[in-house]
């Protein structure tokens, strides 16, 4: 007997099936005595359907579709997560800072619960006295300004428009554990994305009070939090926006979030909110808005540090430094939030909700598309409108899966402007802006 006949006439055990998320190559050599893996992120050498069936443990409707080489959806992401106060099931990636991701799953209501926004630190948090100081916290905005402001929560309530607006925040490096070669940094899946809703004044309306002049270039952000060391002296991180994007009504200086003060985690008391553009751009803990009349130099704003080659580049590419370019506007995405990964979808021929949400940096959403056969076809969603610009939008579609196996749903979102997702990973020495389509696995019973 073949080594393939053999593995197509096994069903692997549960034990099995963990053993080859926990260590895949370990798992092709119980299959096949040899080495079949490559890497887990992405593709198998040498291995095919008979992998997959042996694995899956099931029938693999539309093989023939698959992409070679490509690991099931099933077997390529990680679906347990692990506890962290306040939140509810987000996977914890680093505890100093505090980084934490949100399954897919759990990101199925248009307005993301804070329970379950996810959480990205640069540094340590303020000290406990100064976070809870809220009515004495002033924010000041100077520089290239004709009228410097220093202001208190209360008066910036006092002197302008209070507006409540529900803002989608990505992590310019979501997405990052999927490229190869693999990038440093915090290892996001999917899950380092909300769309929760925000309450503050228009960053634009306190410019504008304070006279922006015509010398002005770029913001320059500052806030309360620590550095990783403890060094006075140096900043967890310090970014900014040009002129023109400061200027965007959509650009929020917020106090409250989904109705409440902002937890700690997310900024208490005060903090930016700049949708569509990396999340780094949206300072917690903030104290000072400075307007240069250059581009900004702060912690985080030179080097490689949230930029992307200026060009194309090979995986692996050791590019220079100056060949960089800032990160501004975050690509089109789309997330399938229903039926979690992993799950039984139903019955042959039976109706099965899909749905999610679909972003797209400064850009709206022109259509959402799934595929049930590896990408053969395609189906049309219904697509909803943002209730504001800035926020993602609601996509929704019913399917018949047509017999019993393993299917994988993928979802193809594409903008305002014809862009559409891809489904091979743009690689970048940093692992940033990683767009491409969501797959989720599914099992269909008879």
């Amino acid at each position: 007997m073949s080594d393939q006949t053999e593995a197509k006439d096994r069903k692997p055990s549960e034990g099995l099936r963990t053993l080859y998320k926990r260590d895949p190559i370990a798992a092709d050599q119980q299959i096949f005595g040899r080495r079949a893996h490559e890497d887990r992120r992405g593709f198998l050498k040498g291995a095919g359907l008979a992998t997959m069936t042996a694995v899956l443990g099931m029938a693999v409707p539309f093989h023939r579709n698959f992409p070679a080489g490509l690991i099931p959806a099933a077997l390529a992401e990680e679906t347990e997560a692990f506890f962290l106060a306040t939140k509810d099931g987000l996977t914890i990636l680093n505890d100093r800072p505090v980084n934490a991701e949100t399954p897919a799953h759990l990101l199925d209501d248009d307005v993301t619960p804070t329970a379950r926004h996810f959480v990205r630190n640069n540094g340590l948090l303020p000290d406990e006295a100064l976070r809870m100081s809220a009515p004495n916290w002033t924010l000041t905005i100077d520089g290239e300004v004709d009228t410097p402001l220093t202001l208190t929560i209360a008066e910036l309530k006092e002197r302008f428009e209070v507006v409540t607006l529900n803002l989608c925040i990505e992590c310019g490096g979501n997405g990052r554990a999927a490229f190869n070669p693999g990038a440093s940094g915090n290892q996001w899946t999917l899950g380092a994305v909300a769309n929760s809703a925000w309450t503050g004044v228009r960053l634009a309306d306190v410019l504008k009070a304070a006279g922006v002049k015509d010398t002005a270039v770029y913001t320059a952000h500052y806030s309360a939090d620590h550095h990783l060391s403890r060094n006075p002296e140096k900043q967890a991180i310090s970014r900014g926006v040009p002129i023109a994007k400061a200027m965007d009504p959509g650009i929020l200086i917020a106090f409250e979030m989904n109705g409440e003060p902002i937890p700690a985690l997310h900024g208490f008391p005060l903090r930016l909110v700049t949708p569509g553009w990396p999340g780094s751009t949206s300072q917690k803990w903030l104290e000072r808005i400075e307007i240069r009349d250059q581009v900004h130099d702060g912690a985080k704003m030179t080097g490689k540090s949230y930029r992307v080659p200026a060009y194309p580049v090979a995986p692996g590419t050791d590019v220079p430094k100056e060949d960089f370019v800032i990160i501004e506007a975050m690509p089109v995405k789309s997330l399938i939030t229903h039926p979690a990964t992993g799950t039984t979808a139903g019955a042959t021929n039976q109706d099965v909700e899909i749905r999610g949400h679909a972003w797209a940096g400064d850009r709206t959403i022109s259509t959402v598309h799934v595929s049930i056969d590896f990408g053969a076809t395609w189906i049309e969603t219904t697509l909803s409108d943002a209730p504001n610009p800035g926020s993602w939008q609601r996509w929704q579609t019913r399917v018949k899966f047509p017999q019993e196996g393993y299917y994988e749903v993928w979802a193809r979102a594409t903008d305002s402007k014809g862009v559409a997702q891809p489904f091979a990973i743009d690689w970048n020495p940093k692992g940033y802006l990683n767009n491409s389509l969501h797959r989720i696995a599914l099992t269909v019973s008879a």
